[in-house]
């Protein structure tokens, strides 16, 4: 009996140690990315999932946990069997499907890594924002109802009835619409009867024209071009380095297609929000539903439908601007970056400040995909890298069809614009005058919006600035508002000097605003299109006005750099700027490359069908070589005078930049602790030239001051290590902020 006893003792000891087993085996944990309010906990948080939800846990997806008294939203990034901590159960799966694939993970942490931003950030950046990790944040499906037959042997009972059940015998599923133009009783009838049957389909909110555009023939050059990068095996980037108007679109299509028929995908990167419409034109024309587009003029839904197209394989092609490049493509064949040149392309303003040219060349690593980087003014940078075969360069070094590049002519302002009142001098009127005789179209380029820069006091010279920033507020005269362009203060134009009380307020300076009223005084019959911030903040205000100067509904273009890139009107055969000097006077390295991309871009607009084209250029440096070499067309002439300066000045491309900008409420404080970095800087860095501290140009911004630290270095050895120390030091103080942006596209 004993023996029983024992034995049975033993087998049920067996039993406990197996069910433990089990349960331990059976354990699942996972580490969750939180998105929180305090950016300086950036940690992966353990959780125990309940059984119940194990089979929809996967790496990628988003779950609802409990984080202390909150409930927060996170990205599953782990999934383990142990932890060393006492685990809270998660609370739900927020996804059915993947969010972050596998290479988005792996690239988040690169981003992190090299821009010494928080992983969450460099996730978020990723996401349209109905898929971030952000509690609360929800975009509902838009749905579409259609209809079944279901009862085949029902026999219509009148006229009405038979017109709908009809419209069963070409199609499996019809819309309501399409039955409620025939009868909304017979519908209400046949579903009582248990005819038909209602069918909801999620509809997408972007619509695309099915393609019918068909393949245009290559010139040699083009043809080489796509040769070239279709049977590229060295995987490296390219930098297509074509003139305005050499057909760099036609090749994007041509190779894309090569890649389509390999059953692989596709990204097209452009810089502007505004070219990103036409370009989407272009390529549904010929490509059809095929494509998406990602960029911020969409509304939340239409991202968030678009990029589940993408995720589920229903989209090929991707256009969009830089957060495009996140596009979740799965077997990626080419990454086109169009306007290369563009500084759009860097996020400076917030972190994680990332390249979307670095991160396509990352991509395209990954994919083992060729990479294309065009553009007519490339960044001094990639001509660089090309010269010195880091990239290898590719040239159509002339127009299709043979057309000629537009004539320049420069106006010096120094004589012309002495005696005149207007901001257009009578030898550009004169030009635009015979231009629209000839009924032909003028693109006129002043790149600042507003009616005038400031407005002053003729008594006491007093100019009204913003209250929150060391700036002058922009006087908008449609509205009669001041406004402030960095931090969105507005106000009225007041009667009388803030500062005298005299009414002797005055405007000075120039705008788009201010140029468009002058046209209208000297040109009374001309019709005026002005294109800037101010007129296209309505979605889709830019299509409309670029389709309706396309139809000849305007003679003149009037904008800001919004019409300098990409544009393409068959008629427009004068371009005119008004004020060269705007981009050249401003204090940073690239003033020069900035001015003669923007002037050779916008030249680029004029004569781009059978019809020469012309250029002038109102400009009171007529002498300086970024403006003789606009003149010229000739962009490796600007490259070799630009190179020289580099150098001697140490700046890229012979040095790499690390910028860093201290800002925070106290002025004083802030000095000292910029001095502080410095210091420490230099205690710890070797082989590197440390610039400032310096107040920025514009020294508070939204009653915030800001100091800015430049460096500059030819390799990294510790500098990330330093840096991310100087980053972690100041996370716990609340006075001082310290931002790190790694070649930075302006200070």
């Amino acid at each position: 009996m004993l023996f029983f006893e024992e034995l049975l003792f033993n087998l049920e000891f067996i039993l406990l140690f197996a069910i433990i087993l089990v349960e331990k085996v059976m354990l699942v944990i996972v580490g969750v990315l939180v998105q929180i309010s305090n950016q300086n906990v950036d940690k992966i948080f353990d959780y125990l999932v309940p059984s119940r939800l194990e089979p929809s846990i996967k790496r990628g997806i988003r779950i609802l946990v409990p984080f202390g008294r909150q409930t927060l939203e996170g990205f599953v990034l782990e999934i383990k069997e142990s932890s060393e901590v006492e685990l809270k159960e998660i609370y739900s799966v927020v996804d059915s499907d993947i969010v972050l694939n596998e290479e988005l993970l792996q690239l988040g942490k690169d981003i992190q890594k090299s821009t010494l931003s928080t992983l969450i950030s460099a996730y978020q950046v990723m996401l349209p924002k109905a898929l971030k990790a952000k509690a609360g944040v929800r975009v509902n499906k838009k749905y579409h109802t259609f209809y079944r037959l279901v009862d085949k042997e029902y026999i219509a009972t009148s006229l009405p009835q038979k017109k709908v059940l009809a419209l069963f015998q070409e199609k499996e599923l019809v819309s309501r619409e399409e039955i409620l133009k025939i009868s909304s009783s017979a519908l209400s009838t046949l579903l009582t009867k248990n005819v038909l049957m209602a069918v909801q389909q999620e509809d997408y909110r972007m619509k695309y024209e099915v393609g019918n555009d068909c393949q245009r023939k290559l010139t040699s050059l083009q043809q080489y071009v796509v040769d070239t990068v279709i049977h590229d095996t060295k995987h490296i980037p390219f930098l297509l380095f074509g003139v305005t108007g050499s057909g760099k679109t036609e090749v994007y299509m041509h190779i894309i297609e090569h890649v389509l028929s390999q059953g692989k995908t596709a990204i097209v990167l452009v810089p502007e929000i505004s070219l990103t419409p036409q370009m989407v034109d272009e390529f549904s024309n010929r490509f059809g539903t095929q494509i998406a587009a990602l960029h911020s003029a969409l509304s939340e839904g239409e991202k968030y439908d678009e990029w589940r197209r993408i995720a589920r394989g229903e989209a090929n092609i991707v256009i969009g601007a830089r957060s495009a490049i996140f596009a979740p493509l799965k077997n990626i064949g080419i990454i086109i970056v169009d306007e290369e040149h563009s500084d759009s392309y860097k996020q400076g303003d917030k972190s994680p400040r990332y390249h979307a040219r670095d991160i396509a060349i990352w991509r395209g690593k990954y994919h083992q995909a060729p990479v294309l980087l065009g553009s007519a003014t490339p960044s001094l940078e990639s001509m660089a890298r090309a010269q010195k075969g880091v990239y290898q360069l590719l040239t159509l070094d002339r127009r299709v069809n043979g057309r000629k590049l537009p004539d320049v002519e420069i106006i010096d302002m120094n004589l012309e614009g002495k005696n005149n009142s207007y901001h257009l001098t009578d030898s550009l009127l004169n030009e635009v005058r015979k231009c629209l005789e000839r009924r032909e179209q003028v693109i006129l380029f002043l790149n600042r919006r507003g009616f005038s820069t400031f407005v002053t006091c003729k008594s006491c010279s007093n100019s009204i600035k913003c209250p929150n920033c060391d700036i002058t507020l922009t006087y908008h005269k449609s509205n009669q508002m001041l406004r402030c362009h960095y931090c969105g203060y507005a106000t009225l134009l007041p009667k009388v000097c803030p500062n005298c009380g005299e009414e002797a307020l005055t405007d000075l300076g120039v705008g788009t605003e201010k140029i468009e009223e002058e046209l209208h005084t000297l040109l009374p019959k001309a019709r005026v299109l002005r294109m800037d911030v101010d007129t296209t903040s309505r979605k889709g205000a830019h299509k409309k006005m670029i389709e309706a100067f396309r139809n000849y509904e305007y003679d003149i273009l009037l904008g800001t750099q919004i019409v300098a890139k990409g544009l393409d009107f068959p008629n427009v055969t004068l371009v005119g700027v008004i004020n060269a000097d705007t981009s050249l006077n401003i204090p940073d390295f690239r003033s020069s490359e900035n001015t003669y991309s923007l002037l050779s871009q916008v030249a680029g607009r004029s004569g781009r069908s059978e019809k020469q084209g012309k250029v002038l250029i109102q400009t009171f440096n007529p002498d300086h070589y970024a403006i003789f070499y606009v003149r010229q067309h000739d962009y490796l002439g600007f490259y070799k005078q630009e190179m020289v300066i580099r150098k001697k000045l140490g700046y890229p491309p012979f040095y790499y930049l690390c910028y860093l900008k201290i800002s925070g409420k106290d002025s004083k404080l802030l000095f000292q602790e910029a001095l502080k970095i410095k210091r420490c800087l230099e205690r710890n860095l070797v082989n590197v030239t440390i610039l400032g501290p310096t107040s920025l140009s514009v020294f508070r911004v939204n009653n915030i001051y800001r100091y800015g630290i430049i460096i500059k270095y030819k390799k990294d050895n510790n500098l990330r290590l330093i840096l991310s120390k100087i980053q972690n030091h100041y996370k716990t103080n609340y006075k001082v902020r310290v931002d790190i942006d790694f070649n930075p596209s302006h200070f």
